[in-house]
Order: structure tokens, then sequence, then C-alpha cells
């Protein structure tokens, strides 16, 4: 087995770690736990089931939701490893569409509407801090930096944690459990121009096999300043299934309508 990473993350065998030794050997064995090389070479994925959102803690939104994810090997500069269609009811006639270049899109039966820049900023920032989308896109990123910060006991479970610090000084910190190697928790912050900051956790569980022996939770559960905000429970989630193109692109028939503020 290569495992890109652990070759990319080679660690230094000393009777003491250090914080980055500590981090890069957690890293390699959350990688190991996820799939190895399958996990790192996973070109689309498909999650089906249950979403649920909430305002102040209180339920404000119930969908059956289909998310289809396409990694890119080679993005263009500044741009997102990742395009996502998120489809919400039966019939799959609602559709919302983040682009690797920042845009995103409403798609409807009357047309394709612009999403807030707001939105799409959120959904920007939560996947590039996504630790499935660290471990997988941004191991390789220039001036990213990997520490170890020790061992604790999080909602009863042992974990160690690591601190993901990029060139930007954005740091996302992750839970891994000792026992599985996998992810169970994340925090970052982000800042915003009404208040100091904002605070987002996810918290991932139950983990499956969804085929080649790659891993994935069942069940997200995120927070923002305290508040939960959004669930989602699946169903069943699928890997390289060649998801079309055109999935992933605005129809050419489209109507393009106004942005909505």
């Amino acid at each position: 087995m290569k495992l890109v990473a652990l070759a990319l993350l080679p660690l230094c065998l000393t009777a003491a770690e250090s914080a980055s030794d500590r981090g890069r050997r957690v890293v390699n064995e959350a990688l190991a736990a996820l799939g190895g090389d399958k996990f790192l070479e996973m070109k689309d994925r498909v999650e089906t089931g249950r979403a649920y959102s909430f305002y102040r803690d209180q339920l404000s939104g119930l969908a059956i939701a289909k998310i289809y994810t396409r990694y890119l090997d080679r993005p263009a500069a500044g741009q997102l490893a990742v395009r996502e269609r998120q489809v919400f009811g039966k019939e799959e006639d609602q559709a919302v569409l983040f682009m690797p270049d920042g845009a995103g899109w409403e798609v409807t039966f009357r047309g394709a509407r612009p999403l807030p820049d707001e939105r799409v900023e959120r959904y920007r920032d939560t996947t590039t801090h996504n630790v499935f989308y660290i471990l997988r896109n941004r191991l390789r990123e220039p001036g990213l930096i990997i520490e170890g910060r020790g061992s604790e006991v999080v909602a009863n479970m042992p974990v160690e944690v690591v601190d993901f610090t990029d060139s930007e000084n954005r740091i996302t910190t992750v839970y891994f459990h000792r026992s599985t190697k996998l992810p169970v928790r994340q925090t970052f912050s982000r800042r915003l121009k009404t208040r100091e900051r904002d605070e987002e956790v996810t918290v991932f569980s139950k983990y499956r096999d969804i085929g080649g022996g790659v891993q994935w939770p069942y069940a997200i559960h995120r927070e923002r300043n305290g508040e939960k905000i959004y669930e989602m429970y699946a169903d069943t989630v699928t890997v390289n299934q060649g998801v079309p193109d055109n999935y992933f692109e605005l129809p050419s028939d489209a109507k393009k309508l106004k942005r909505m503020n």
C-alpha cells in the first residue's frame, strides 16, 4: 500500500515526540483508518439521507437530501478542489450547486438564482476547514503546519488533539479517537464584519465502510456559537460511482434569475 500521505509526512522516531511529530503520527494513523489509498483516491461520493436545519436550536427545516461530491485533482489556483450538488426532496427538483470558482446557485423549475455571497462564503470556509477535505486535499499545501496538542477526554471519549494551521494563520482543531483513530470532532473560527468571531463545531459519528475499506460518518452534527444549526443522518453513502459531469453544471436551458439578498 503506497499511502501517499505517509510518504508525505515522514516520522522522526525518537524517544520523545515533538508536537510536529505527534501531529504527523496521528494524521498517518487517521489516514490508514479511513482507508489509506482508497480514501485518498476517491473521485466522487454520493450521500443520501435526512437533513435537518435549526434556528436558535429549534427545528426550522427537514428534507430528504442527496449530496453529490466530485473531487478535483488539479483545481485552479485559489479554487476549491471539490464540486458539490445538494438535492432536496424525493423528486430531486430542487438543487444547490457550489462551483470551485466560488459561484453558488439555487436551481428550481423557475431557473437558476445566484446564492447570497454570505452563504457561498460560509460553504467555502466550512469546506476548507473540513477534516476530510484537509486530509485528502490539503496535506501538500505550502505552509500547512500540523501539531499534536496531546491527549484529552471529550464527550467521554479519549482523543488525540491536532491543530492544522495554514499559511493564512487559520486554525482547524481536530479530535481523533485514540482507539479507532478516526476524527470525531472538529472546531474552527471565522472572522466576521459584524462580530469578532464565529465558532463552528462539527461532530462525526456512526462510521461505516462505504466501499473498499473507506470509512465515512453516517451522522454529522454541527453547531455555531453554541447553537445547533445542522444535522445529517445518511441512509446510504457510495463512492466512485462515475457521477456524470452535468450533475455539477447549470442546466443549459436554465433561466438566469436575479440574486436574492
